[in-house]
């Protein structure tokens, strides 16, 4: 665990930081003063020391001080465990589980990613064969050792255990037994003798339901980030102390870093949770609840759904492995404001996924990039203004855009305009197909959402992917191109908890052919565990100094076909039936049918959360009596728009205010296109509300 220094004097202010392939971002809210402006930064990111760019951007805020004397209290979403993950740099771990069973993770699922390849290339196994043990304590399906590690012989075994683990030179220590979260005894004895030493990851912690591969991988990977991730925070609670540090973790929640650091598997998701969580609290404020959402950030775009609450999913994957932890159901493509631009093989134009990054950035950063981008394509088609990106902050080096974009023109036999276009059509299909694939193909009605774009280059392209969809409704944020960080703000502390429990039902009194669980389920046994599931979960929120009546309760269950092996998650309201005859109904809405087949119980979950550390965010500027609406700054003719287009700044606009395009509304973190036939109306609270027609 990382200790923490207390802090005895009060939150003043709540900084929010999303640290970004290229940017670090940060809102801060004043407590003092509620009702006054949010305050917003960027600053360029410091892959090498990510914690760099946090303190560069505090003292940018003049926060310094505040931050020394405790009275600022900082959320952050980290790309630490992300990145580690992603380009396999974790430290040397070591995987213990069963006698007999040390190739678990080499041999996995036995599936093929590509069917028809006779000869795929082979994957390395994430753990090497000389850093696989084998230990007694075997468990079976009903939670009865068979195995176990026996009083006289445990020390010795462990000891010989210690010695091997020594001499492979290991940083942290898997441990993952059969059936553990049935009877983690084995577990925990081991556990106990390695923690002195390593950074352990016991399964039964990280992931106590069924499938042991699911559940190795989830081990590993956060023993394998445990101690980078822990290193991490240590050196920014260091920067920051004594103020307050939390982390988002994956599902959209927030936990405070001295518990963080020790479950980093939950933390894979971390930034882009943030943007989820903002557009979750958007939509309670504006009563549209039902959101297909875009982050198009400088290295990727995540597209995610929306439906009243943010959607979860244990189905997730970092880079070739299963992620069977709890995280926003999102799905993540190559193509952001830096996506490189290029002509392949047959010399036909691509976008992505290989991105500028931060360093050296888009040519027209002038950071000495000179491949063209999107973002050197909006440039050079004119719809980035370089006197106002960044709010002028930032020098936009056109020149450079212009020759990185002719430098592909001439590959291509095509005119800088043209190339251009193409960059942008391209860039823009990626992201209706992915779109799609979060929304139509899982049985969700399009005409029912509003499209939600964030990110700096999302508002670019909002209105092309509105219309791509066929969809009338947008609406671009209010600090939209900082929309993760105003999430770590507005997120709630929170947990989620999961135990498997599987249980197969057989006929009841449903309609005929229907099969359900109310015949097989002890409902005062079913009860019990749920109970003692929800009090594991308050008693962590407790610990963080959450009063108890504070704390929300919510619980769920995973259902599926008897045979199947993936299931559908539905809440609980403590009636089998209802919730089996919602489980066919959700199977034929995502699938496409219903079976007439018995219906498994797999897991218990429960989420336990309290209040944000702000609820409420300040109103925009209203039109004072007698005030016009803002005016236009200026217009300027853009390549591809046949009107001129009327560039307004977003910070001098009020409520109400309605602008038709085509128009360019800048502010300090991104830029939004109006286009032609669309028109934007500033909300209360200063979101742009498109419409189309």
């Amino acid at each position: 665990m990382i200790d923490s220094d207390q802090h005895p004097q009060p939150i003043l202010q709540v900084l929010g930081v999303d640290t970004g392939g290229t940017f670090t971002d940060f809102v801060l809210f004043d407590a003092q003063k509620p009702s006054a402006p949010l305050r917003i930064h960027k600053v360029l990111s410091t892959p090498d020391a990510p914690e760099r760019a946090i303190l560069l951007g505090i003292d940018a805020l003049g926060l310094t001080q505040s931050v020394a004397s405790g009275r600022v209290a900082i959320i952050h979403g980290s790309t630490v465990a992300t990145n580690a993950a992603l380009e396999g740099k974790g430290v040397r771990t070591a995987f213990i589980t069963n006698t007999g069973f040390k190739d678990l993770m080499t041999i996995g699922r036995q599936t093929r990613r590509e069917l028809y390849n006779l000869q795929p290339a082979a994957v390395i196994p994430p753990v090497a064969a000389e850093l696989c043990f084998e230990m007694p304590g075997r468990v079976d399906s009903s939670g009865r050792l068979l195995d176990p590690l026996a009083d006289k012989k445990t020390d010795a075994q462990l000891a010989q255990l210690k010695e091997r683990l020594q001499a492979a030179n290991v940083e942290a220590v898997a441990i993952t037994q059969l059936f553990s979260f049935l009877n983690p005894e084995p577990e925990s004895k081991m556990k106990a003798a390695l923690q002195d030493r390593w950074f352990v990851s016991a399964s039964h912690e990280v992931l106590p339901e069924s499938g042991e591969y699911e559940r190795a991988i989830a081990t590993w990977l956060n023993a394998s980030l445990g101690p980078k991730v822990q290193h991490y925070l240590r050196r920014l609670l260091n920067g920051v102390s004594p103020s307050p540090l939390a982390v988002m973790q994956s599902t959209g929640g927030v936990m405070d870093a001295e518990y963080a650091g020790n479950m980093p598997v939950n933390m894979l998701l971390s930034g882009p949770a943030g943007g989820l969580a903002a557009a979750q609290f958007l939509g309670k404020q504006t009563g549209f609840t039902k959101l297909l959402t875009f982050d198009m950030g400088g290295t990727s775009t995540d597209v995610s759904l929306i439906d009243g609450s943010i959607q979860l999913t244990n189905e997730g994957h970092i880079g070739p492995w299963p992620v069977a932890v709890a995280q926003v159901d999102m799905h993540t493509i190559g193509a952001g404001g830096g996506s490189f631009a290029y002509a392949d093989a047959g010399g036909m134009l691509q976008v992505g996924p290989q991105s500028a990054g931060a360093n050296p950035g888009p040519a027209c950063y002038g950071q000495g990039g000179s491949r063209a981008t999107v973002t050197d394509a909006n440039a050079v088609l004119g719809r980035l203004q370089a006197k106002y990106f960044l709010g002028g902050d930032m020098a936009l080096d056109l020149v450079a855009a212009e020759h990185a974009m002719d430098a592909l023109a001439t590959e291509l036999n095509l005119s800088r305009q043209q190339t251009a276009e193409g960059i942008i059509r391209i860039a823009n299909e990626h992201m209706v197909r992915a779109l799609r694939v979060i929304s139509i193909e899982r049985g969700h009605h399009l005409d029912e959402f509003r499209l939600c774009c964030f990110g700096g280059a999302g508002g670019l392209h909002v209105c092309a992917l509105a219309e791509a969809l066929e969809l009338k409704q947008a609406i671009v944020p209010n600090q939209g191109g900082v929309l993760s960080a105003l999430g770590m703000v507005v997120a709630p502390k929170s947990r989620q908890l999961s135990q498997a429990y599987r249980t197969i039902g057989t006929t009841d009194t449903l309609s005929p052919g229907h099969q359900g669980l109310s015949e097989s389920i002890d409902l005062d046994q079913l009860e019990q565990t749920l109970a003692a599931l929800q009090q594991r979960g308050i008693n962590q929120l407790l610990d963080e100094g959450i009063e108890q009546d504070e704390i929300r309760c919510e619980l769920s269950l995973d259902l599926r076909y008897r045979g199947q092996r993936f299931y559908l998650n539905l809440g609980w309201k403590n009636d089998l039936k209802a919730v089996t005859e919602g489980f066919h109904r959700q199977h034929e809405m995502r699938y496409g049918h219903r079976l007439a087949m018995p219906v498994e119980l797999v897991n218990l979950r429960c989420q336990v959360s309290a209040p944000a550390a702000v609820e409420q965010l300040p109103p925009w500027a209203t039109n004072p009596k007698g005030c016009a609406p803002a005016s236009a700054k200026e217009e300027v003719r853009l390549t591809g728009i046949e009107k001129p287009v009327a560039i307004y700044w977003r910070p001098d606009l009020i409520a109400g205010q309605t602008i038709h395009g085509p128009a360019l509304i800048t502010e300090t973190v991104s830029t939004t296109l109006v286009a032609t036939g669309w028109r934007a109306q500033v909300d209360k609270w200063g979101n742009l509300q498109l419409s189309h027609g």
